[in-house]
């Protein structure tokens, strides 16, 4: 039923593929803002000779994406917080304790939801207008699908192939700005002295009109995150890749944060997640919802026009939990 009411939503909406939107969450009301991104080519990856460029950024290779949207700004607190803090009992897989207590419950409402948090997880930061932090990958996916529900489109975490497409907005130099300008688009840390991070849309906006894509946090991605990915990408161009999510670590983050240099900011920077985004975290197993030690870690949304089975939406959403369940099985 819902990838009919988003396949029926979409065919209406093939015209406004191009066209930026402002919708609200309906549970909340809170608004989010989508940037409307024509598919096409880039080249993917650094050249040999970019500074500070990784052996992962390489080989470079000819990808092709199909449209998409792509949140204006990274996902905030105000829109965060209402789906990590329900206010009912959870399991720890973030299943209702006691679902017969909903009288009429949405789908939304039984979507797995975090486990409360057993620290502030803005860690003193700031909420209201901060982009939200420290969530595991599968607290990203989990966000995604409570938001689909709601509204009856398809939202996901960006591929690592999309969120360079976008960060880049047609440039191809190291940023999507000039250089000695970074400073002026990118909430960053050359100085080893910043202390937190700032509010979203605080800096100048890329070319396509996206906010904090180089800075402020990092951003998840939806691929598992392998140091020979292009290398595996054989065709020219190869059309909308994703390396599928296998094992809950590591996974791919993009854009850099506050609490790093330039360099780790690049467009074509690609960092990884491991074990000790997690070492504060007191629970045994390590819970599925915080990353306790990844203050700089966030994600935004898009949507893209081409809607999945639904078999493929239910995997995007609970890769992280079935990987989770494999590895314990093992």
């Amino acid at each position: 039923a819902l990838r009919a009411r988003i396949l029926e939503t979409t065919s209406k909406l093939e015209e406004a593929a191009k066209e930026d939107y402002v919708a609200k969450i309906p549970k909340t009301g809170v608004p989010y803002d989508m940037v409307a991104i024509r598919g096409g080519e880039f080249l993917m990856g650094s050249p040999p000779d970019e500074a500070g460029r990784k052996e992962d950024e390489g080989p470079q290779v000819r990808v092709k994406v199909g449209p998409f949207w792509m949140a204006r700004y990274e996902t905030s607190w105000d829109q965060y917080e209402p789906f990590m803090i329900t206010r009912v009992p959870r399991h720890k897989d973030g299943s209702l304790q006691y679902p017969e207590h909903f009288k009429n419950p949405t789908p939304a409402d039984l979507v797995s939801s975090p486990t409360a948090p057993y620290l502030e997880m803005d860690f003193g930061m700031g909420k209201p207008g901060f982009p939200a932090i420290c969530m595991t990958h599968h607290a990203a996916n989990k966000f995604c699908e409570w938001l689909s529900f709601q509204t009856g489109h398809f939202y996901r975490l960006p591929t690592e192939a999309e969120w360079e497409y976008a960060c880049r907005a047609g440039t191809t130099g190291p940023y999507s700005c000039p250089p000695d300008q970074l400073d002026q688009f990118a909430v960053l840390d050359p100085k080893q002295i910043r202390v937190g991070y700032e509010k979203i849309g605080t800096k100048k906006p890329n070319p396509w009109g996206l906010y904090d894509m180089h800075g402020n946090v990092m951003e998840w991605c939806l691929d598992q995150y392998r140091a020979d990915t292009y290398d595996r990408w054989k065709e020219n161009p190869v059309a909308n890749p994703l390396e599928r999510p296998e094992t809950r670590y590591s996974r791919v983050a993009r854009g850099g944060s506050w609490y790093d240099p330039p360099e780790e900011l690049r467009s074509a920077r690609r960092l990884f997640s491991t074990y000790e985004w997690q070492v504060q975290d007191p629970e045994l197993p390590k819970s599925l919802w915080y990353h306790t030690d990844a203050h700089w870690l966030g994600f935004r949304i898009v949507r893209p026009l081409a809607v999945p089975s639904l078999e493929e939406m239910l995997f995007v959403w609970n890769n992280s939990f079935l990987a989770e369940n494999e590895r314990e099985a093992r």
